[in-house]
């Protein structure tokens, strides 16, 4: 084989080996290529698989509306447990107008 100043083999071997090299490089290059591809695909399985679908049996907006009423009820059952057992009253007093008037009474000094 003659030889010019490009780069070119000089010899049969050389060419051979230049030529191996070559399929190597581009083989690394594709099996890189496809290893990062399967990882890929491995990633989005594991993801798909790894991801729940969440379905709630109690609306937020129902939550919201009975965190409002629960929050009413126990505050009424609390202020009848404070009045009538710690306070030695009567229970259905609690509700009644002119007991909350007195309460703010004492609380404000009048």
């Amino acid at each position: 084989m003659s030889v010019n100043h490009l780069k070119q083999v000089k010899t049969r071997e050389e060419h051979k080996k230049t030529k191996e090299d070559g399929r190597k490089a581009v083989e690394g290059a594709t099996t890189q290529k496809a290893s990062k591809v399967k990882n890929a695909q491995k990633a989005r399985k594991a993801e798909s698989t790894n991801k729940r679908i969440r379905i709630r049996l109690i609306p937020i907006w129902l939550r919201i509306v009975l965190l409002v009423i629960f929050t009413g009820v126990f505050a009424v059952a609390g202020a009848t447990i404070g009045y009538s057992v710690l306070g030695n009253g009567n229970a259905g007093d609690v509700l009644k107008g002119s007991t909350w008037t007195h309460i703010i009474d004492l609380v404000e000094k009048k």
